[in-house]
């Protein structure tokens, strides 16, 4: 089952819950001009978080899918949504445009550089490239500039059904789960480069009001603060490990 939240004005979580994973997998669409969804879902997923985000706007009206990098919660069922929304266009950097998602998409992607604004009506989004944050090469992620919205992908990542939506801060619980999964067959999810400091002190300087992850709740707050804890937990727990 899908939950939806809506986790700001127009800005919808639709949340499947995975209990054999104890986890939880986001994605995010914004009601605007031309909708925008941020993460697809797994293709098996699809048909429930379609059903859940048909109960807020007709599929089809969707404009741009959006999603940090190559991966399969995070553009698995992209196809899928391209086939339905006639109009629908991938949105990604530049990076993986090149790498991955003009040979994998039925439609030529949106490929934005560092920096580009996107307008999907009374709302503009902003690219931000991290690369290796969280994951993969060619990674990025979009902060909206009009509610000062981040999202995130599988950053302040958490385990567990905590609800949509917290005011308490996450920074320290999301980096505990990072050292405990150091142990297991997902060590090393998120590398720690030479750049990862400032990528994350970046991000943090944007001062976001609401952090939305891919897993776990969304953060409302003092993103600025957040951020920059979550940035020096990381150095203390991945950076002396990874250096």
């Amino acid at each position: 089952m899908v939950r939806i939240a809506e986790i700001a004005p127009n800005v919808f979580q639709l949340s499947l819950y995975v209990a054999e994973l104890q986890l939880p997998f986001n994605e995010f669409l914004v009601v605007d001009d031309e909708p925008l969804l941020f993460h697809t879902g797994h293709r098996r997923s699809f048909e429930m978080v379609r059903q859940a985000l048909a109960a807020i706007v007709d599929p089809a009206s969707l404009r741009w899918i959006g999603f940090s990098h190559f991966e399969a919660d995070e553009c698995g069922a992209l196809n899928q949504w391209l086939a339905l929304a006639p109009r629908a266009q991938p949105l990604c950097g530049i990076l993986a445009a090149r790498t991955s998602v003009a040979d994998y998409a039925d439609r030529p992607p949106r490929a934005l550089a560092a920096g580009e604004v996107i307008a999907t009506g009374a709302r503009r989004f902003v690219f931000q490239r991290t690369p290796h944050v969280p994951h993969g090469w060619e990674a990025g992620l979009l902060f909206e500039q009009t509610g000062r919205l981040l999202f995130c992908s599988d950053l302040l990542g958490q385990r567990g059904d905590q609800g949509a939506l917290t005011h308490g801060s996450v920074a320290e619980q999301s980096v505990q789960a990072l050292i405990q999964m150091q142990a297991g067959p997902m060590a090393n999810s998120i590398p720690y480069t030479p750049y990862t400091d400032t990528i994350l002190r970046r991000l943090a300087a944007l001062r976001p009001a609401l952090i939305a992850p891919m897993h776990g709740p969304a953060f409302e707050g003092d993103g600025e603060r957040e951020l920059q804890d979550y940035a020096q937990g990381l150095a203390g727990a991945l950076g002396s490990a990874q250096a």
